[in-house]
C-alpha cells in the first residue's frame, strides 16, 4: 500500500510538472485571452469573411505582406464547412502553435475537402492581446 501511494505521488508530481511546462510562462489572464481570441477567430473563419479575419493578424505581418484584392476574391469562392482544433502547443518565446482542421467547399464545383492549417499566436504585451502571426489559412491545399 505504501509503495502504491509513492507511485501515485510521483505520478501526480510528474503530471503537474508537464502541465506547467505545457502552459509555458503564460499567466492565467493571457491563457484566458488566448482562448477567447482563438474562439472568436475560429468563428470569424467559419461564419465571417476573410476581410474580418485580417483584423486578427499580426500588424507587422499585415505591413510586410498585405493581403491583395486578388487573394480576397479567391477566398470569396470558398465556403468553410467546419473548423476544428486538433492540437495546441506552447513554443519558445511565448508563442502558441495550434493545428486546425478546416472543411472547405468550392462554391463553383461544390467539391469539399479538408485542410490542416497551422496557426501561430503571439502575445503583444503592449497591446495586451494575441495576434495570429502565421497569416490567413491556405485553403487550397487539400487532403
Amino acid at each position: 500500500m505504501r509503495r502504491l501511494i509513492q507511485i501515485l505521488m510521483c505520478s501526480l508530481l510528474l503530471v503537474s510538472a508537464v502541465a506547467s511546462a505545457a502552459g509555458g510562462d503564460l499567466t492565467r489572464k493571457q491563457r484566458k485571452l488566448l482562448e477567447e481570441t482563438q474562439i472568436a477567430y475560429g468563428a470569424t473563419i467559419r461564419w465571417g469573411s476573410m476581410d474580418d479575419a485580417i483584423g486578427y493578424l499580426d500588424p507587422q505581418l499585415r505591413k510586410d505582406k498585405p493581403i491583395t484584392e486578388f487573394e480576397l476574391n479567391r477566398y470569396a469562392q470558398l465556403r468553410v464547412s467546419s473548423y476544428r482544433e486538433r492540437s495546441s502547443a506552447s513554443l519558445e518565446g511565448g508563442e502558441v502553435e495550434r493545428r486546425v482542421e478546416i472543411g472547405v467547399i468550392n462554391q463553383n464545383t461544390q467539391a469539399e475537402r479538408t485542410v490542416v492549417v497551422v496557426e501561430r499566436w503571439r502575445w503583444d504585451a503592449e497591446a495586451k492581446r494575441w495576434w495570429q502571426s502565421a497569416g490567413l489559412p491556405d485553403l487550397w491545399k487539400g487532403q
